[in-house]
């Protein structure tokens, strides 16, 4: 089954829907159920990860390396690209892969169809200095026009019009997602990585698990979560629980869910340099293990020395220096269940990103937001 068939809840509406009218096609969709959440801070604690585990011996950096998968990116589209700045800056496009095979079954529910979907899109922009960073999700409802790409493998898929975003992953793999999110902004991606649920929900468990508070109840049958409001150290299967909730707190929308994920980021990258990972060296090997296995780099990344000067220029980052948004959307007046690009205010987005800028507050303000705002914060 494609993305653009895959049965979706509904999302509901809500304020700034008087935007440029996009029809969707098909009918409407019922309720999608089980879906997995691949997530930035996975590939970001990964990479942190790799730079503790990589000083080892000779062994163990062949067997870190033998674990990374990577995919040429610029092989695969070639020179008809954005320019790429040269301002000291990078961005990077993480994406979350749902992946019906193997371990991930399990975890994600539904059948085992051979795809893989990207349910989790973020533009990780690093500024100069490598200091602080700006986020953008993207919302994988969100209908657009995806240009022609050729994947990895050399075959070439045809453009198309009105398809959710994260079609393009499902349809020519990392190589269309990333041509599709430069088509969108206009933004060259430097780096891509990619992780996989199964792979995120070891690491968080290796990790000891990770502190948040919940200011509400949350319970979702679906993703197997239910917590008090209150404070909670979540393990691997219930961090992941949280990262795919949909239908456990808020209005439903994936909007809302982006929310979660954004406010769990900042929790862990908060905690995880406290976790004591410098007081075990079996631990070290063990998360190197899991975060290189978890991973898929394009080739510029797809070594472990490359990975490691790559995470050595971000582990300066905390999360008071790190801003996250999602693209500026609006509710799809054809369709309840998805949102468009609110085009004026993403602009100001795509330029902050160009020009190494901060995103403007006007960037989201009047555009479409989800309701779980302040329900999971750090203990």
């Amino acid at each position: 089954m494609s993305a653009e068939s895959t049965p979706e809840p509904v999302i509901p509406g809500g304020p700034g829907t008087s935007g440029p009218r996009h029809r969707a096609k098909g009918r409407r969709r019922k309720s999608r159920g089980k879906r997995g959440r691949g997530l930035l801070i996975a590939a970001w604690t990964a990479a942190g990860i790799v730079v503790l585990g990589g000083t080892g011996a000779g062994y163990l950096y062949f067997k870190l390396n033998d674990n990374l998968k990577s995919v040429d990116i610029n092989q695969a589209l070639g020179s008809d690209r954005p320019t790429r700045t040269d301002n000291g800056s990078e961005n990077i496009l993480v994406l979350g892969s749902d992946s019906r095979s193997g371990s991930n079954d399990k975890l994600g529910g539904g059948t085992d169809d051979g795809s893989a979907r990207s349910d989790t899109a973020m533009i990780v922009h690093v500024y100069k200095g490598h200091k602080k960073a700006s986020v953008v999700s993207i919302p994988r409802d969100t209908l657009i026009d995806r240009p022609a790409c050729t994947d990895a493998g050399g075959t070439t898929h045809a453009a198309a019009t009105d398809v959710m975003f994260n079609s393009a992953y499902s349809t020519g793999g990392a190589a269309c997602a990333v041509k599709t999110v430069e088509s969108i902004s206009g933004v060259r991606m430097d780096h891509y990585l990619e992780v996989d649920f199964s792979g995120f929900q070891k690491l968080i468990d290796e990790l000891g698990g990770v502190t948040v508070t919940t200011t509400k109840d949350i319970n979702d049958s679906d993703s197997h979560l239910n917590l008090k409001a209150g404070t909670h150290k979540l393990t691997g299967e219930q961090a992941l629980g949280l990262v795919r909730t949909r239908h456990g707190v808020g209005d439903g929308s994936d909007l809302g869910r982006i929310q979660l994920q954004q406010a769990f980021i900042k929790a862990l990258v908060n905690q995880v340099k406290d976790i004591g990972l410098f007081g075990s060296p079996k631990k070290l090997i063990d998360l190197a293990d899991t975060a290189t296995k978890a991973v898929t780099t394009d080739s510029d990344l797809g070594s472990v020395n490359s990975l490691l000067d790559f995470a050595n220029g971000l582990k300066g980052i905390s999360s008071s220096h790190m801003s996250m948004v999602t693209m500026p959307v609006q509710y799809d007046p054809a369709n309840p269940n998805r949102v468009i690009v609110a085009e004026a205010e993403s602009k100001l987005v795509w330029d902050a990103l160009k020009n190494d800028r901060a995103i403007p507050k006007a960037a989201t303000e009047g555009t479409a937001s989800g309701t779980a705002k302040g329900v999971v914060t750090s203990s």
